[in-house]
């Protein structure tokens, strides 16, 4: 059985994410992808406002996300359209919702970090072998959502204000980097996570799925690499040492760091480096999906429950 093509947008605090799929035996197939890296958490400004600049690189790309929209033949009630940590808190979302209303003709739904969790977990379940209770980690870059679940049960769920794009401004926004930027980023984090260190302790897991840009410029690196794809604090504390001896900001001589990944390389690393000492992870792998296939779930469903 098919249906009609369907579309998930993801508006990050990073990665502007557009994913087409149709429904077949009950479930998404992904026809299309397209990727654009805004880095909207970048022109946050001291009042709490989006900069014009920045506004301008969001809807630059919803408008190629529009024309994208009419190639794969998506009508404009099969779209879903969901903006995260930046959109949530800046002072003027109104103001860049209004002005992406007629470039790509749907609202943006600004959703609430525990919805954020909600759908990444269901991302990641539906895409991601394993079972048992498993602690999911999305990094983001504004938020990271932590997710504690076994099977389709949520135990645990949150949205904390720690991001790749927050943290490479505040800690790694003076070259060459120190060890002190990264001691910084790690109390930033233990702060932040407060109470919720010992809840996800006592909870505990039985393997932990990393899902992000951070993870996944990890991950890339390790395959280019020829070693195994699994995140260990060894492997970390080895990349933070190449972060530290790098004699251009640009990252481009750490071997398979990808361009695209490379400005904010240093804050994810210490973001995960942090979660590995602060929470005692041994061991992290890959989700296969996250929020954007959440998303795809919901939308999936709705076209099964239409039928």
């Amino acid at each position: 059985m098919s249906t009609a093509r369907y579309a998930a947008i993801t508006l990050g605090s990073n990665s502007f994410n557009m994913l087409v799929a149709e429904t077949s035996a009950g479930q998404p197939k992904v026809i299309a992808k397209y990727k654009r890296k805004v880095r909207l958490a970048e022109g946050i400004q001291t009042d709490g406002s989006l900069s014009e600049e920045v506004i301008l690189r969001g809807l630059d790309c919803l408008a190629m996300f529009s024309d994208m929209l009419d190639k794969e033949s998506v009508s404009a009630g099969n779209i879903a359209i969901i903006a995260t940590a930046t959109l949530r808190n800046i002072a003027n979302s109104d103001d860049f919702c209004r002005r992406a209303l007629p470039i790509i003709d749907h609202p943006i739904d600004i959703i609430s970090g525990m919805r954020e969790a909600e759908l990444i977990y269901q991302g990641m379940v539906a895409t991601t072998e394993g079972e048992g209770r498993r602690l999911v980690i999305d990094i983001g870059g504004a938020s990271t959502e932590f997710i504690i679940g076994d099977g389709d049960k949520v135990l645990l769920k949150t949205s904390l204000a720690v991001g790749c794009v927050t943290f490479n401004d505040k800690f790694f926004s003076s070259f060459p980097f120190q060890q002190l930027d990264f001691d910084e980023a790690k109390a930033e984090v233990k702060a932040v996570l407060g109470d919720y260190l010992s809840e996800l302790k006592l909870l505990g897991w039985h393997c932990v799925v990393g899902a992000s840009g951070s993870v996944q410029s990890v991950v890339e690196l390790l395959n280019h690499r020829k070693q195994s794809a699994t995140i260990t604090l060894d492997v970390l504390l080895t990349l933070q040492q190449e972060v530290l001896s790098q004699a251009d900001p640009s990252m481009l001589a750490i071997s398979g760091l990808h361009l695209e990944r490379a400005p904010t390389f240093a804050a994810g690393v210490s973001i995960l480096l942090a979660l590995f000492e602060l929470l005692d992870i041994k061991s992290l792998n890959l989700s296969g999906g996250a929020l954007r296939e959440g998303v795809l779930q919901m939308l999936s469903q709705q076209q099964l429950d239409n039928l």
